[in-house]
């Protein structure tokens, strides 16, 4: 066990997992679904610059 692990305050021994990821806030799914339509019309406007000179 490695000494630095132990918490001198509490002399806390329990086991922690290393690999446990923080928690992640989510969007709402509200948010998720404009800007999936900002990305498609942002998308719209590059394709038709690109037609246009085509």
């Amino acid at each position: 066990m490695d000494v630095s692990t132990v918490n001198t305050g509490t002399f806390d021994l329990s086991v922690k997992n290393p690999n446990v990821l923080e928690a992640v806030a989510h969007r709402s799914p509200q948010d998720i679904m404009d800007e999936i339509a900002a990305l498609d019309a942002e998308s719209a406007e590059v394709l038709a610059s690109i037609r246009a000179l085509l």
